[in-house]
């Protein structure tokens, strides 16, 4: 199953946010077993950049955006989704690139804390603890 990360559930684990970063770790762990594919937005991994800085510090945000670069595929952004996000019904443009590239990317649903953000989409959008669900019970 290839899922598309929303930059909130990446988050909760960098910053260790409670209550959430269980289920995003459990998450995490699950790409990198390779019961999952994981993706993250490409605008994802610069915002990730952008708060590790502001929090721990460049070397910090560093190694935690190669991390992040090591685990998860990519869900680039272009032109096209940039053009595909502004036609969306999303209020929120941030949320409607993410939902471009994940469609772009062929991802069969995205994972999120903000699924109200995510109203409008063309697939499913799910959060972290009906994604764990879903893959134990092989829904995948």
């Amino acid at each position: 199953m290839k899922v598309v990360f929303d930059t909130n559930v990446v988050l909760d684990v960098l910053l260790d946010r409670e209550p959430y970063v269980e289920a995003a770790s459990r998450l995490f762990a699950l790409v990198d077993n390779g019961g999952i594919e994981g993706l993250i937005c490409a605008t994802t991994a610069t915002t990730i950049y952008y708060i590790a800085t502001k929090s721990f510090g460049r070397k910090r945000a560093h190694a935690q955006v190669h991390q992040m670069l090591t685990l998860f595929e990519i869900a680039p952004v272009d032109r096209q989704v940039l053009d595909r996000a502004l036609d969306v019904d999303f209020d929120d443009y941030e949320d409607a690139v993410l939902h471009e590239a994940a469609l772009a990317a062929g991802a069969a649903s995205i994972v999120t804390r903000d699924r109200d953000g995510f109203a409008n989409a063309a697939i499913p959008v799910i959060d972290p603890q009906e994604l764990l669900a879903a893959v134990a019970a092989g829904l995948e």
